[in-house]
């Protein structure tokens, strides 16, 4: 009786632990090195045994039974619903807690991704592609003064600057770069506009106190930063640039900078400027006699935040000239004479941008 009844323990023994392995296995991931998203959508009024099923096709859970054991033991199953991104890496635990909590997933969302450097007809394409607006309508949006004045109005760093008729688009060099999501492809370009300059908001709160308390005007400040912006790939030249700048400013020169021209010719930066080219009169083209001692009459794309705090507190040198290799390296000179004869080293060497 007692070797019986020792069987019997045994067999209770194993019949509990091999329960307990199988309920823990079956509450495991799926797949633990799995990183794809799965979309799983939870109607109203689901039940949780029909939500069960559901994991299961989805291949997210192992077994039905044990995932509504699961829910038993712990007291849950008030799923919310809505449309989720689930993974098979996921273990019961972290499902269950994601239905609990709900989220604010919206399949329809739209997302705008505004990059650095970037001009105003560059966002004016992603909204276009990204959006139900429409090309024509959106210029017309960008370039309305009597709507860009009502933002003059709301936010501290637009002035009346860019209210000047000369400019192409107002609020160039005021959209910080970033991306940004949104509710449908129905956003108009209102809402897209004030989502960025918000966002400027945000991101230049650090530099807020010096670019509205320094010698320049805010708009002068963005205007030289976004001229840093493509002319430098980082920060220490960005800071020596400016300097060449304020140094040619200050000795009456023009500032002579070639990205300026091909904004103001609203021409990509893909081949070498003509001569014509180079000496066509604009209010952005800074390589001809009329803007001498000037600065564009506008920001020539939206820099980022280091391109800003590069144009408030420039490098310090000597420095007149300066021109980058088609590495990106800037090499900087003292004399016309020294600038010309790098540019003749670059174009021999094969280094030449173009």
């Amino acid at each position: 009786m007692r070797k019986f009844l020792l069987i019997i323990l045994i067999i209770l023994i194993i019949g509990v632990i091999g329960s307990s392995a199988f309920y823990m296995y079956s509450i495991s991931p799926v797949d633990s090195n799995s990183k794809a998203n799965i979309e799983v959508v939870i109607p109203s009024g689901m039940s949780t045994r029909n939500i069960a099923k559901l994991l299961k096709n989805k291949k997210l859970i192992r077994n039905e039974k044990m995932f509504l054991l699961y829910l038993k033991l712990n007291k849950k199953g008030d799923f919310k619903a809505s449309t989720y991104k689930l993974k098979k890496s996921m273990n019961t635990k972290k499902i269950v807690s994601i239905l609990t909590k709900g989220n604010n997933y919206n399949p329809d969302a739209v997302r705008l991704t505004f990059k650095e450097g970037e001009t105003i007809e560059k966002y004016i394409k992603e909204i276009e592609e990204k959006t139900n607006n429409k090309h024509d309508d959106i210029i017309k949006v960008f370039t309305d003064r009597e709507y860009t004045k009502t933002l003059v109005d709301t936010y501290w760093f637009l002035t009346d600057d860019i209210l000047n008729e000369k400019i192409y688009y107002p609020l160039e060099g005021y959209l910080y770069p970033e991306t940004l999501e949104f509710a449908n492809k129905d956003v108009s370009v209102e809402e897209i506009i004030k989502a960025y300059l918000d966002q400027t908001t945000k991101e230049w709160e650090s530099v807020k106190d010096d670019l509205k308390n320094g010698n320049r005007t805010i708009h002068e400040y963005i205007t030289l930063a976004s001229i840093t912006q493509l002319e430098g790939r980082n920060e220490k030249d960005r800071k020596l640039i400016i300097g060449v700048f304020e140094n040619r400013l200050k000795k009456g020169m023009n500032i002579g900078s070639d990205v300026t021209t091909y904004y103001g010719l609203k021409k990509d930066m893909t081949s070498d400027l003509t001569i014509d080219e180079i000496n066509t009169v604009n209010a952005y083209n800074t390589r001809t006699n009329n803007m001498i001692g000037k600065l564009p009459v506008g920001p020539i794309c939206n820099p980022e935040l280091e391109s800003i705090e590069a144009a408030l507190h420039p490098t310090t040198s000597d420095y007149l000239f300066f021109v980058a290799d088609k590495n990106g390296k800037v090499y900087y000179t003292l004399t016309n004479a020294e600038h010309t004869a790098k540019v003749k080293e670059l174009k021999d060497s094969g280094l030449w941008i173009w």
